[in-house]
């Protein structure tokens, strides 16, 4: 009980805790369409791919995505391609990383601008032909838990929601079509455990996430509205609701398109990756303390190289190519960890170690009367049209 107890504290203290370790800050600069024109446009040859897995992840500029992507390049046998919004600092890490030039690509995605997020779709259809994609992993996000008063996108939404979770949905319609061309497609976008009510991050550490009727995105979702139940801003709900949005999402499209599409459609929670940016605001001692906490105490510590092993594992593995799954290792962060007597190890807070599972969203991720209401506004939000679901629930 004490552990539970501070590990509440301490995940309070830090407003939250989110599985999506980004690499996509808030702020853009205002220079995007200067930057050069070979990551951000068309390739004018076609790129030499050949047999390989073609993955597009988000967000690949630091945290989980960086790593999920040096890990499925390790693999040898995938091209990845790197949807970011700073293409620069993205082509310095990927120096820095020894990317192969070979199997990779830098593209310029801003998911604070649909427009943006309509641009590189364009682009990645132009640069890769007629060779279908076969897995769009969404794990960009922004956490601004620390803020008093909302920040905005070039299109009037709250930064959270729209980078987070509209210019996710939008993408996965972009490329939806696309995707059922290829022998084994998935589409991840990664989950967390903030937004799931059934964990100790998401059930004991205010603000709970609830997106109550979801007023706000019935409103349109735009300034002076930055809340997705219409109420006052608080920034570590934002994220928290925008995740819940997220994991809607990738049910959603399970139950209206795998049918017919063949496309594996999941989520996964990697772990805490408390060693993280995400808490760089913080101060020294706790920055500090809560790694040594979470893997100690807690049990529920990934370093952010595992982390990036279990997303790419997610969109290799045999195993998870069964849609409709909420992908978790070590446990189901439902409780802090306990020694495993046949093991002798910590188990069951998803730390490090352990093998994937099908683990359960809570049941606010699952309320299909307020699923189906996440993707009428926000269908209607981004202006998307989507082909007839085959609706089914399996």
């Amino acid at each position: 009980m004490l552990a539970a107890f501070l590990t509440a504290s301490l995940f309070a203290i830090a407003h939250g805790f989110h599985g999506a370790i980004n690499g996509h800050k808030a702020l853009r600069a205002t220079n995007n369409q200067l930057q050069m024109a070979w990551f951000s446009g068309p390739s004018k040859s076609s790129p030499n791919i050949g047999s390989k897995r073609l993955v597009v992840i988000t967000g690949t500029t630091s945290g989980l995505g960086k790593e999920a992507a040096k890990a499925l390049l390790q693999q040898g046998d995938n091209f990845v391609v790197c949807a970011v919004r700073d293409t620069k600092r993205m082509e310095e890490i990927a120096k820095n990383e020894g990317f192969d030039p070979s199997n990779f690509k830098i593209m310029n995605c801003d998911l604070g601008s649909f427009q943006s997020t309509k641009d590189f779709a364009r682009n990645l259809k132009s640069f890769k032909g007629s060779r279908p994609l076969d897995t769009l992993v969404c794990n960009a996000a922004v956490y601004q838990p620390a803020l008093s008063v909302p920040k905005y996108t070039v299109d009037d939404h709250e930064e959270q929601l729209q980078i987070n979770h509209l210019s996710h949905f939008l993408l996965c319609n972009l490329l939806l079509e696309d995707m059922k061309k290829s022998k084994d497609a998935r589409m991840v976008i990664v989950g967390s455990i903030t937004g799931n009510s059934n964990t100790v991050g998401g059930g004991l550490v205010y603000p709970l996430a609830d997106l109550g009727l979801l007023q706000g995105l019935e409103k349109g979702g735009k300034n002076p509205i930055a809340m997705i139940d219409g109420g006052n801003f608080n920034g570590a709900k934002a994220y928290k609701d925008s995740k819940v949005c997220n994991m809607m999402t990738i049910n959603e499209l399970h139950k209206r398109y795998h049918k017919s599409t063949g496309i594996t459609f999941s989520s996964l929670y990697p772990g805490c990756i408390a060693t993280t940016q995400l808490f760089r605001e913080k101060r020294q001692w706790f920055r500090k303390l809560f790694p040594v906490f979470m893997k100690y105490v807690t049990g529920g510590f990934v370093s952010e190289e595992e982390a990036g092993q279990r997303l790419a594992q997610v969109v290799t593995d045999p195993r998870a190519k069964k849609s409709g799954i909420y992908w978790s290792w070590n446990g189901g962060a439902k409780t802090v960890a306990f020694i495993d007597p046949r093991t002798g190890k910590l188990t069951g807070a998803g730390g490090s170690g352990g093998d994937l599972f099908e683990n359960q969203y809570s049941a606010q991720v699952t309320n299909e009367e307020k699923s189906r209401l996440m993707w009428e506004y926000s269908t209607k939000i981004t202006g998307v049209k989507w082909p007839a679901p085959a609706l089914a629930s399996v």
